[in-house]
């Protein structure tokens, strides 16, 4: 995949950014009285990898005006080495703006995780394009990949057309666009013909298209793998068929990638992945991880997969640092990731799991 060569930036993501609160020690939120606060989104989940290894990271987004959670979520960003450029939007009252909050503990054993999403007001569904100058930003500055989750396209009409008009000014500067579709069920309640259609175009534009089998069924409506048992290395040929039908459909993109979860505890999973770039297969089975907190995994193999893109490796290496990206991920109470080096993630591929001294 060619990438443009006169940048400021290696990846732009636009978001809507919030906070998470985790109970501490694997407890139930309903029975916590002491919680872990971290900064969080889909886009830059993903995006934290290539920030964490050095690579220029900016991020579209909104805050609200003097709001003490914008700080604490700016000077997140700030730690992450991401650029920030966001509009800000007062509060309104006390009934008016403010950034979201996700509940979620992280399951332990047979119990598993369960998440509540708080999104009442959210600022970040306010954002449209009128918000930036996206000729300076494509043209003037210049980005090598844009990175699209469905969550932030869903979020509202706004924010649809908003992904849509970047999709165009990115395809325009010969800016090369990723799109992890991220279907929710209670985003698309009553929408569904509108974000099929915008959800359509943005995957027409998409050099690299990420989902499982419901994201390409309900986002794009193309048909899902056939049914089978509970083994997901059984399924791998139904999976490459999906994606062959995704590839007929969307013939502009060049790599198309799923991730493969089997849960077997809430500490427990197999995961692997499959992509196919070109006429290229690449298969990882379904290995055996111990998890902390899964949370951000599939983001995190996200940013793994545009990570080596962005570097110029070998093809066969984009899915093994992004499965190792997604393992790593599960290792930390964040829902993204933060790698000393690439050593450190490429010790996750190979199972050296051996103290660094």
């Amino acid at each position: 995949m060619e990438l443009k060569k006169d940048y400021t930036y290696s990846l732009l993501v636009p978001t809507s950014m919030g906070v998470r609160l985790t109970p501490l020690n694997g407890q139930p939120v309903h029975c916590s009285n002491l919680f872990f606060l971290q900064a969080t989104s889909a886009e830059t989940n993903v995006a934290s990898v290539a920030a964490y290894l050095g690579l220029p990271v900016k991020v579209l987004t909104a805050f609200v005006k003097d709001s003490p959670i914008a700080r604490f979520i700016r000077n997140d960003l700030a730690s992450r080495h991401m650029v920030v450029e966001a509009k800000e939007v007062s509060q309104g009252g006390p009934w008016g703006y403010r950034h979201q909050f996700n509940i979620a503990d992280t399951g332990y054993g047979v119990r598993g995780p369960r998440v509540y999403n708080d999104r009442a007001g959210e600022v970040g569904r306010t954002l449209s394009a009128k918000d930036f100058d996206l000729e300076r930003i494509f043209g003037r500055e210049g980005v090598q990949v844009m990175h699209f989750s469905g969550l932030f396209a869903a979020l509202s009409p706004e924010t649809s057309a908003f992904c849509l008009e970047l999709a165009r000014v990115a395809k325009k500067y010969g800016t090369r666009s990723s799109f992890d579709l991220n279907y929710r069920a209670s985003f698309w309640k009553n929408r569904e013909k509108e974000l099929r259609e915008a959800f359509t175009e943005i995957a027409g534009v998409a050099d690299v298209l990420v989902g499982n089998e419901e994201d390409f069924q309900l986002c794009l409506g193309v048909e899902g793998p056939e049914a089978g048992g509970k083994d997901l290395a059984a399924k791998i040929d139904s999976f490459k068929e999906m994606i062959r039908r995704v590839k007929r459909s969307f013939p502009h993109a060049s790599v198309f990638a799923t991730t493969l979860r089997e849960v077997r505890s809430a500490n427990t999973h197999l995961w692997g992945a499959i992509m196919l770039e070109g006429e290229n297969w690449h298969i990882i089975e379904p290995r055996e991880i111990t998890v902390l907190d899964r949370i951000g995994g599939g983001d995190a193999f996200v940013g793994g997969l545009l990570y080596a893109i962005l570097k110029g490796w070998e093809p066969v290496k984009w899915i093994q640092f992004g499965w190792a990206c997604g393992a790593l991920a599960t290792t930390f109470l964040t829902d993204y990731i933060q790698p000393a080096d690439e050593e450190q993630i490429w010790s996750v591929w190979e199972g050296n799991a051996r103290v660094k001294r």
